[in-house]
């Protein structure tokens, strides 16, 4: 084994003395450590901001935004429960967002304001410390020579969301009505009941009649939108389906299969919305029946009169489906998709968010 002689011991000494009176060590400290602090400073803030950004578009898919949600997701990613939100800005429908000045350019700045139109929020977040201040103090650099006056940094990150209708959808409700019939529900998009718990007023309350012998205000087959001996089911498993393109298959028959009266009985108690897929048109009939896509809506169940399940419904305490017909009754909703997807359709109350920028 070799041994450590004092000779040794000496030169080490020596060769320490060295480095630190010429400023090697403590060069090598600034770049090691307080860079370090620095990236771990950013990437913070940076995760404050995304999660900022994300948390106030969500409040805006459904209006109004709420721009004070990004202070405590900002806060809450900073290891020490601090930063600063600088600026919460954008475009959105209600005018909440003020607009966002022009793009610095800097790598730390978002990106240029998208095109006109664009729904979205850019969040700002910069270094705040426990004790209130806005530098992030160094540990070695304050020591190299001639940078005794230096303070530390101020750290800066932004993050941008984008929230809209989307193009394509997950785990939607397998039931499907015409995009003639969400029109005049909603008097075109303008009449949408609150989001649950909230009771909805009777105005915007709506009986679908999914399959009826005395037709429906929208005209029926390929060129009208309601295609009969198709019902409104959708082709999918245990009542769930994924709409990845323009067109979706048609499942056959009056009665919901016993996984949608399941899905039917749990979105009725639970007063929870369900999403939709709403088609433009319809061609083929039975098995071979396709639906084109126009988008997606958010809908709650308030009752419904299907050949082995019904349930009278909560809103006007009546049973609304007469004779031979079959329906389902509730109210359109606007808001957020637990979904993912891109964003792309129609807006016909259904939303996601992405982060962009």
């Amino acid at each position: 084994m070799w041994m450590t002689t004092d000779d040794d011991r000496g030169a080490l000494g020596v060769l320490f003395a060295i480095l630190l009176g010429f400023g090697v060590l403590l060069g090598m400290g600034a770049i090691v450590i307080d860079v370090g602090f620095l990236y771990e400073e950013r990437a913070e803030l940076q995760n404050g901001a995304d999660a900022g950004a994300i948390a106030v578009a969500q409040t805006c898919a459904g209006e109004p935004c709420l721009v004070n949600k990004s202070n405590y997701f900002a806060n809450h990613n900073a290891k020490d429960g601090a930063s600063t939100v600088d600026a919460v800005c954008g475009h959105d429908e209600g005018g909440v967002l003020p607009s966002c000045p022009a793009a610095t350019g800097a790598m730390t700045d978002c990106p240029a304001k998208p095109a006109a139109g664009v729904k979205y929020v850019d969040v700002h977040t910069s270094t705040q410390t426990s004790g209130g201040g806005t530098l992030l103090p160094p540990m070695f650099a304050r020591s190299l020579v001639d940078n005794g006056s230096y303070e530390g940094s101020r750290v800066s990150a932004c993050a941008r969301a984008r929230w809209g209708p989307p193009a394509t959808a997950a785990n939607l409700m397998a039931m499907t009505i015409s995009w003639c019939e969400w029109n005049q529900a909603t008097s075109s998009g303008s009449n949408f009941g609150p989001e649950p718990p909230a009771t909805p007023p009777l105005s915007v309350h709506r009986v679908l009649k999914l399959h009826t012998t005395g037709g429906t205000a929208c005209p029926s087959g390929p060129a009208g939108s309601d295609g009969p001996g198709m019902f409104g089911w959708v082709d999918g498993t245990g009542c769930s389906v994924d709409i990845t393109d323009n067109t979706y298959s048609a499942d056959t028959g009056v009665s919901a299969g016993s996984d949608c009266k399941t899905a039917l009985a749990e979105a009725y108690s639970s007063r929870r919305k369900v999403f939709l897929p709403i088609y433009t048109k319809v061609t083929g009939t039975g098995t071979g029946g396709t639906y084109a896509l126009a988008g997606f809506a958010g809908f709650v169940v308030t009752g419904y009169w299907l050949p082995g399940a019904s349930q009278k419904d909560w809103l006007t305490n009546k049973n609304e489906c007469k004779g031979p017909d079959k329906c389902v009754a509730g109210y359109f909703v606007e808001g957020l998709m637990p979904s993912t997807g891109t964003i792309g359709g129609p807006d016909l109350g259904a939303r996601i968010v992405q982060l962009i920028g």
